[in-house]
């Protein structure tokens, strides 16, 4: 079986971000910090401010135009007017290599780094950020590179070259090693600091309602405490989340059949990436015509080998840690913390996984499932101990993965995560994908009836066939307004490639609360 990605264990990447922030080291306990929180110091600060969402943003450059810059082009209008950027996962495609970060982060967004006019001299574990730039991590920010290509691409310079030429999937010499890229990128990586009281000593001093925490300094030091983590800005509370280690999928039936079915969907998989293979060898990349075929045909080897990934996952489930409870339960008591916190005008969670998406390669996986399970789980916990008077546990969750740029409401689900507005911010410079043709109603099946728990309001991903396909990328711009309650003006952006040219166009504004 070809893979061109491996997916490291829940337990792997929980063992190895632990070691990069020193968790719990007893300089760290003794001095009270809170190693999930970090305070930006900002002097702008305000109960109405604006902030950016972007994500599965990490692409290299497509013959003849720039998804990824594009949209970075269209961000540098609002970056004196915005706060911050959040986000929401797969900063650098395909899997998540420090190799790609100068072609495919430090490049595109250099307006938003300091010394960002020389982007070449700049390291990918050296960045300082001019505005805060707060990811979370996804799934590709986590793929390693299986050892097989990896050997194939230092030993064979033509194999490497049909790797990159033809399938195009920006891979060289190695992969994430466990997240290891994203760390030295943006967090704190303690594992690395000679004089570990010192360096806490310096940047791990302002005070928060939890304790001591790291101070989030744009142009001067601008890390993140963990791979999960909170911070409040204008009296609202923002939880960044690890989602990669809390969508095991749920072990579902045993029956043979079921299983069967499994084996011989992922059977029929990859006959079609064997198919796929051949007939992008054939296309002339340096074609514009024949370079967008090849694309299309890239993102869906790319759709198939996650879904792949979705199966093996099911037939093969995680022995040991599988489910990060420590991060689920860690969520709960902030949730609850925050809701008796008087200073508190609103909530906001983001994280990679959507719990509820229309986009086709998504709604259905298992990931999906989980994801939104345990989420469930926790708001469920937290309403035991709180009343939200009407209003939703959180104002808004933020998602990516799904490459396109959604607005979904949920109705009456039977749990806490009822009537919630949720955003997919996934289109912002990787390859598009298309709505299901299922609809926009999202079902579950409850005893012997099946009810509805969401709906999309909006959809933005690839549509059209063959000349007429249209490709329109996103970013989002949310203005929080000063009210109590607050409300939530949503912003899309769109910069759609159609017919090899570029068109700039602002969405109708969405107004939440």
């Amino acid at each position: 079986m070809m893979r061109f990605v491996s997916d490291p264990a829940t337990s792997l990447k929980i063992q190895k971000m632990q070691e990069r922030v020193r968790w719990r080291n007893p300089k760290i306990v003794d001095r009270g910090i809170d190693q999930t929180r970090l305070a930006i110091q900002d002097d702008q600060e305000q109960d109405a401010f604006s902030f950016l969402v972007i994500g599965d943003s990490g692409s290299g450059r497509h013959p003849g135009h720039s998804p990824q810059r594009r949209i970075a082009e269209q961000m540098v209008a609002h970056r004196e007017e915005c706060r911050f950027i959040l986000h929401t996962g797969d900063v650098v495609y395909l899997v998540g290599s420090s190799e790609f970060y100068p072609q495919n982060f430090i490049e595109p967004y250099r307006e938003f780094i300091v010394g960002g006019d020389h982007p070449d001299k700049i390291s990918f574990d050296q960045m300082v950020f001019n505005l805060p730039f707060l990811p979370v991590l996804g799934n590709h920010d986590y793929y390693d590179l299986p050892i097989f290509y990896g050997v194939l691409a230092q030993l064979s310079y033509p194999v490497r070259r049909v790797l990159r030429s033809k399938i195009d999937f920006d891979i060289r010499f190695h992969g994430s090693y466990q997240g290891k890229a994203f760390a030295q990128a943006f967090m704190d990586v303690l594992s690395s600091a000679d004089q570990l009281g010192a360096h806490l000593d310096e940047h791990y001093t302002a005070e928060s309602p939890t304790g001591r925490c790291l101070k989030y300094e744009a142009g001067k030091f601008t890390r993140l405490p963990n791979r999960y983590y909170t911070f409040r800005y204008g009296g609202i509370d923002f939880f960044a989340l690890d989602s990669n280690t809390i969508n095991e999928p749920i072990v579902g039936s045993t029956d043979k059949n079921d299983r069967q079915a499994l084996i011989d969907r992922r059977n029929e998989i990859e006959h079609e990436k064997q198919q796929l293979l051949v007939e992008i060898a054939r296309l002339d990349v340096n074609q514009p015509e024949e370079s967008d075929q090849a694309d299309d045909m890239r993102v869906k080897l790319q759709q198939l080998e996650e879904i792949q990934i979705d199966i093996e996952k099911q037939l093969n489930p995680q022995s040991g840690v599988a489910v990060d409870y420590e991060q689920l339960d860690w969520l709960r008591d902030r949730l609850i913390q925050s809701w008796r916190d008087p200073e508190v005008r609103g909530r906001i969670v983001y994280f990679h996984h959507p719990p509820y998406v229309t986009e086709a390669t998504k709604w259905y996986q298992a990931q999906t499932f989980a994801v939104r399970y345990r989420l469930r789980q926790v708001f469920d916990d937290v309403v035991k101990q709180i009343d939200p008077k009407g209003r939703g546990i959180v104002d808004l969750v933020l998602n990516g993965h799904a490459h396109c740029f959604e607005y979904l409401r949920t109705v009456d689900t039977g749990h806490a995560d009822s009537n919630i507005h949720w955003v997919v911010c996934g289109g912002s410079g990787y390859s598009l994908r298309r709505q299901r043709e299922e609809g926009t109603e999202i079902t579950e099946q409850n005893g012997s009836e099946e009810r509805i728990v969401a709906k999309s309001q909006l959809f933005v991903g690839r549509s059209g066939q063959g000349n007429n396909k249209q490709r329109p990328y996103s970013f989002l711009r949310i203005d929080v307004t000063a009210d109590d309650p607050v409300k939530f003006i949503l912003r899309p952006f769109v910069s759609e490639w159609s017919k090899r040219q570029w068109h700039d166009r602002a969405l109708d504004p969405i107004v939440i609360g």
